[in-house]
């Protein structure tokens, strides 16, 4: 059967405020920041917008507050082409929301955010229909319960699986084992092994039976591992405004690669090059490129 959506997504989505100082400020003192960013955010959200935009047929499910911020949440997807049959809205509660300090001339940034204040999404309202006909789960693993449910329907329909693993919580080594692309966070990696030692993270993370395991290593590029095989890959060079997204921009850019077809080594070039333009600008969507970039700096060679 055809798909009904390419991509099926489960997990976070967020209201983010993100705003530029020039550094981090110490405490008990009061600090002006410059600008003011509010858009839509969550690791999966925004891989899904990122694939919405390059053409991707994209489906979401996840839960919001009946609040204004969960208002805003639904409309920054369906304003993107993001189908949101799947989105719960759970009545008297508060969505997910974030605070975002960026720091342009180191490029980092901090978080403060909130998760949801209702009930997770339960696996009895995954629709699994739509996840056996879709080409590819992503999830982030925040709903573990959930995310784990709808793995294994997308597994027993032969549908590729990817993990976005920002952080070490419980249910993402049992999503590791039903993954076929377990993509990690250097922060994930390091709980993982209890220290700084990215390759020996790929290699433990392998053991469990995802076909590729990669992490992110932020300007220092990524490293991954195939076939029992390691590879790694230094960063796209760019002078960062705000690095929150790019990682769920890196994951919508492998997504991409796979949808068409591509080799994995070409899909994770093409994230680590959109998750780099990404960093750009203020905020996770604001910055994410377009396909024409894409072409115009592969033709011209300045994505090499």
């Amino acid at each position: 059967m055809n798909s009904i959506y390419q991509v099926f997504g489960i997990g976070q989505c967020s209201i983010d405020y993100i705003t530029r100082i020039d550094s981090y400020p110490p405490p008990d003192v009061k600090y002006e920041f410059h600008e003011l960013v509010i858009q839509g955010g969550g690791p999966v959200a925004t891989a899904l917008v990122a694939l919405a935009r390059w053409g991707v047929t994209c489906t979401f499910t996840g839960v919001i507050g009946d609040d204004s911020f969960g208002n805003m949440i639904a409309k920054s997807l369906t304003d993107e082409g993001v189908n949101t049959n799947g989105l719960l809205i759970r009545q008297g509660f508060e969505s997910q929301f974030a605070f975002i300090l960026a720091e342009p001339g180191v490029g980092r940034r901090t978080i403060f955010w909130r998760r949801p204040t209702s009930p997770p999404p339960k696996p009895e309202e995954l629709n699994y229909n739509t996840i056996r006909n879709s080409t590819v789960l992503h999830t982030d693993g925040l709903f573990a319960e959930a995310s784990i449910a709808a793995c294994k329907s997308a597994k027993e329909a032969g549908k590729k699986i990817v993990v976005d693993a920002g952080t070490l919580r419980d249910g993402m080594l049992d999503l590791a084992r039903l993954s076929d692309y377990f993509v990690a966070s250097e922060k994930f990696a390091t709980q993982l092994v209890g220290h700084d030692d990215a390759e020996k993270a790929c290699y433990k993370l392998s053991e469990l039976g995802p076909k590729l395991v990669c992490v992110t290593l932020g300007d220092r590029g990524y490293i991954m591992i195939e076939n029992n095989k390691i590879l790694k890959k230094p960063a796209y060079k760019v002078k960062a405004v705000d690095t929150t997204g790019c990682g769920d921009v890196f994951h919508a850019g492998f997504i991409y690669g796979l949808i068409k077809g591509w080799d994995n080594q070409k899909s994770l070039d093409f994230a680590a090059w959109a998750a780099a333009k990404s960093s750009l600008k203020l905020g996770g969507r604001k910055g994410i490129p377009s396909l024409d970039d894409w072409n115009r700096e592969s033709c011209t060679g300045k994505t090499s």
